[in-house]
């Protein structure tokens, strides 16, 4: 029966995550230079960015301008908190800090926002074959004066990030079949204001 496929192809997908996590905690790590970015308070350096902990997931976007990443951050932002309590959480793209900072409000998001300008960083570490600006997240360690590249991943539709492919998949509901939106105002069946000059 399909449910009892279901039902393997779930404790397998359980089993490989754990495994998973087992690879990425031991990793050995990469070392990397100091980076800077701007910020709405200046310019700060990739290790500025640890705030003081050890551990720092540092949050690959790619601005404003696209609705996937718009998801995966409107995601992650609830917890952000708990997050803090274990590591430093930041975020980069290329958009100005001031572009960040005006969209990150708009979203209510609280991550720390730095901006890498589509420069040095995004070239070296952000950068996926073939395409310039790549979505993902990766984790950064301190080893005395040295910055390690850990663990890191890709963002992309059905990833392991984003519980929304998780839902819509349980509904039935395909990768090519919905796109994530800024916001879902659906048109009343009938406008109390007389319904001029709506948006299509």
């Amino acid at each position: 029966m399909a449910t009892d496929e279901i039902a393997e192809l779930q404790q397998q997908i359980m089993e490989k995550t754990s495994r998973l996590r087992e690879l990425q905690a031991g990793l050995p790590g990469e070392e990397v230079k100091n980076y800077t970015f701007d910020t709405t308070e200046g310019t700060v350096t990739l290790r500025d960015l640890f705030t003081g902990n050890r551990k720092m997931l540092l949050i690959h976007n790619m601005g404003q301008a696209c609705r996937y990443c718009t998801l995966w951050g409107d995601g992650l932002n609830p917890f952000v908190t708990h997050l803090e309590s274990a590591l430093s959480v930041a975020m980069v793209s290329k958009d100005s800090p001031e572009v960040q900072r005006k969209f990150a409000n708009s979203r209510n998001w609280r991550i720390r926002m730095a901006s890498h300008g589509g420069g040095e960083y995004m070239t070296e570490q952000v950068a996926a074959e073939g395409m310039g600006n790549m979505p993902g997240a990766v984790v950064y360690e301190l080893a005395g004066e040295k910055i390690l590249r850990k663990a890191s991943t890709w963002f992309g539709p059905g990833d392991l990030y984003c519980s929304q492919w998780h839902f819509l998949g349980l509904a039935g509901i395909g990768l090519d079949e919905w796109t994530p939106q800024y916001a879902y105002w659906q048109r009343p069946l009938a406008m109390e204001d007389g319904g001029a000059n709506l948006p299509d």
